[in-house]
């Protein structure tokens, strides 16, 4: 079972699809802060104010003995409309790369197939043609 189980795990598929889920976790990485440090302040300046902060106050809070606010409930509408643009990001991020390996597909498929070469019964044919004359 131990064997079955190693070669199973070993097979180029499942390894090729090992890679590809950290490569994607280290991408989604690159994207967020791409977002987050890039496109939200570049957004923020259309609303003149820090992008991810962006909230609604739904519920309005009471000051406690210490002098803070608590019970308030906000609407964080800018963080959901930043995850948003990260996926919309990888989303096209990764429809390129199918675009793309597609792409070379179809040139592989497209390539034409080498010209067989005269079939053994076309060779003989030639060389009795040869040796009749």
């Amino acid at each position: 079972m131990l064997k079955e189980f190693k070669e199973f795990a070993m097979k180029g598929n499942l390894v090729d699809i090992a890679v590809g889920f950290v490569m994607g976790a280290a991408f989604k990485e690159v994207v967020t802060s791409f977002t987050g440090g890039i496109v939200s302040p570049l957004i923020g300046l259309l609303f003149d104010s820090d992008f991810k902060a962006l909230r609604m106050k739904l519920k309005d809070g009471a000051l406690n003995d210490a002098g803070e606010m608590v019970g308030e409930v906000y609407l964080e509408y800018g963080t959901f409309l930043t995850s948003v643009i990260d996926f919309i990001i990888v989303a096209f991020v990764m429809f390129l790369m199918i675009k793309g390996i597609n792409n070379m597909k179809k040139k592989e498929e497209e390539a034409p197939a080498e010209p067989a070469g005269p079939t053994t019964e076309e060779l003989l044919a030639e060389i009795r043609d040869a040796l009749k004359k």
